[in-house]
């Protein structure tokens, strides 16, 4: 079975880069309408299968593969799917699979060095603007051609969000999750809350369950990214999609009032935040909803994860409630696809291209996506042929609200540009936010602009 090293030989002394989570996906963002959401959610439908890893061409070759599937959980998490499916890999074809697991943060934050230097043949990555930055920079191989085989069992929104600037494909997607606020049904029950569906009653509920002696919203940001989510979220609901995909690569100014106004909305709900939240992992906040401590938590559906199997039945989630603008009828939320690539400078990818290519046709397989699906319930299987029937109620609703969503995006650190996104900018910026939401926001906001303007040009 194959194994996960417990050093990442290809970070060691690697200074930290500016790469973090989640850009905007062609298909469904962009002029994205509700009739062209149905497309995504028919890749979890029962279709067409694909082909095999071609084991005469591969039996005795050895992938390598950098992996950010760091995560363990109840249920075994995405390091526990990714031996799962690299062992199904190597009886299927008789190839072998060696792993280099970095934690997800570490992964994220040094990418770059990591793809300049002697990365793996394979790695995990997240489609949209993340994977086309690195295509750009050359740091990629193109897959044109395995995509050529497998390409039936993906919706044309997936397509889309696999191809380069350049018009080749550079990815697999093997998976993608809905973004939306969870809360355990019996903790509800017991108290008789209603889910709100508007701002007002969304306040008005934190304050009850403060009464009630919960932390009514967990925030949990030592890793960064959880924090942009409700930026995302805020920032999409009082002023619509499209300024929000225009703030994040630049065309709008982070001064703009319309900024302060995401940020003056945020502070009226950071009284609800629990302490310490600089200092807690997006687990440890989970774990406040399991243990019935908090009673919400806006979060990606891989939150299910932390929950032991025998109590994931209670967990549950409503869409973010309206703030009682006109963009609220978008219904806009984030829903970011992870995916399969091949880097370019692997030393090893020349001897190993057959097999490393064959492993991302196993990837496109909606039977290997289940594999990860059974450990990492979070992550909805993105091919046609991933057998649906075993999908708890959860998945099926998370599958509802995305059909319900006029406008999808990937996720903050997916539609900016990593150096802005990383830790030394947004994330840092954020914090900075959290650490006194009470402050004048027009500081923070000068900073980040000045911030963006110091960097280079993407081009």
């Amino acid at each position: 079975m194959a194994g996960s090293t417990t050093r990442p030989p290809s970070w060691a002394g690697l200074p930290a880069h500016l790469v973090s989570r989640r850009t905007v996906l062609k298909g469904l963002a962009g002029a994205v309408s509700l009739a062209a959401v149905p497309e995504v959610l028919a890749a979890c439908s029962a279709g067409g299968g694909t082909s095999g890893g071609g084991t005469g061409s591969v039996a005795g070759g050895t992938v390598t593969v950098g992996s950010n599937a760091s995560d363990s959980s109840p249920t075994g998490g995405p390091i526990q799917g990714m031996k799962d499916i690299n062992a199904a890999f190597e009886k299927a074809t008789g190839a072998k699979v060696k792993i280099n697991t970095v934690d997800h943060g570490t992964f994220q934050d040094q990418i770059s060095s990591y793809l300049q230097g002697t990365p793996e043949d394979a790695f995990t990555w997240f489609s949209g603007h993340r994977m086309r930055f690195f295509a750009d920079q050359g740091l990629a191989t193109p897959i044109d051609d395995t995509w050529d085989k497998v390409k039936g069992n993906f919706t044309s929104a997936f397509a889309e969000a696999v191809k380069g600037n350049d018009g080749h494909i550079y990815g697999i997607p093997v998976g993608y999750y809905p973004w939306a606020v969870f809360y355990r049904k019996s903790v509800f029950q017991q108290h008789g809350y209603q889910v709100p569906s508007n701002w007002d009653a969304f306040k008005a509920l934190a304050v009850q369950m403060q009464k009630d002696g919960l932390t009514p919203i967990a925030m949990a940001d030592k890793d960064g990214w959880p924090a942009q989510g409700t930026f995302d979220i805020l920032n999409l609901r009082l002023n619509g999609y499209q300024f929000h995909v225009e703030l994040l690569t630049g065309k709008q100014k982070w001064t703009d009032s319309r900024v302060t106004n995401v940020f003056k909305k945020w502070a009226e709900i950071t009284p609800y935040y629990n302490d310490g939240l600089a200092g807690m992992t997006w687990q440890a906040g989970a774990d406040l909803l399991v243990q019935k401590k908090a009673g919400m938590y806006l979060l990606g559906l891989f939150v299910s994860q932390q929950f032991p199997s025998t109590e994931v039945d209670d967990l549950d989630f409503f869409p973010y409630p309206d703030l009682g603008t006109q963009y609220d009828a978008e219904k806009a939320l984030d829903a970011p696809i992870d995916i399969m690539m091949l880097s370019k400078k692997s030393p090893t990818l020349n001897k190993d291209l057959n097999v490393a290519k064959a492993y991302l046709e196993f990837w496109a397989k909606g039977s290997t996506q289940v594999l990860m699906f059974k450990r990492a319930p979070g992550e909805i299987p993105t091919g046609n042929d991933a057998d649906s029937s075993s999908y708890p109620a959860l998945t099926k609703k998370a599958v509802q609200i995305i059909s319900q969503a006029k406008r999808i995006t990937q996720y903050f650190d997916r539609d900016s540009r990593p150096d802005f996104a990383g830790p030394n900018g947004m994330q840092q910026f954020l914090l900075t936010f959290l650490a006194n939401p009470k402050q004048d926001p027009g500081n923070v906001q000068g900073t980040m602009q000045k911030f963006w303007d110091s960097l280079p040009s993407e081009k």
